[in-house]
């Protein structure tokens, strides 16, 4: 049984949206449905929002993929205000945790932009990004926010 899934143009070429059980489960950076739901609606209403510089904290029902860890990299991420980041090592020593394994919670967010990876960073550097563009998307996303700080 197939899931609904929304697609919306963005900045960043094609998002796509997943919808379970009244809840936001996956973006994937894909063209891969039209579904017309309530919440699909609202979802894609609220990214343009977010892109348009209109939107700057996401209020969606959203039920990610992962185990506890996972979860509680993601309720991490989601608490780094809009414009501003964190350094993985800092989300590590908040959970008692090491900062690779942060960095592998943030590679498999199933959430991206929403539940915002992009804001996670390296002592000494970005960091890395899972989207297609990598390095580049995170910084597209960065530049978005007027997080510049950390590009000069």
């Amino acid at each position: 049984m197939s899931v609904p899934v929304r697609s919306l143009h963005t900045p960043l070429g094609w998002i796509s949206l997943a919808e379970e059980d009244g809840a936001i489960t996956a973006l994937t950076w894909s063209q891969d449905g039209a579904d017309e739901t309530p919440l699909l609606a609202e979802a894609t209403r609220q990214l343009s929002l977010y892109f348009s510089h209109d939107l700057k904290v996401f209020d969606l029902p959203l039920r990610p993929t992962g185990g506890e860890f996972q979860q509680s990299v993601n309720i991490a991420m989601q608490a780094i205000p809009y414009g501003e980041t964190r350094q993985y090592g800092e989300i590590a020593e908040q959970l008692g945790a090491m900062p690779q394994p942060v960095g592998n919670a943030c590679g498999h967010n199933s959430i991206a932009i929403i539940i915002p990876c992009h804001r996670v960073v390296g002592a000494t550097g970005l960091g890395g990004f899972s989207a297609p563009g990598g390095i580049e998307t995170k910084i597209a996303l960065l530049r978005h926010e007027g997080a510049y700080s950390l590009l000069i």
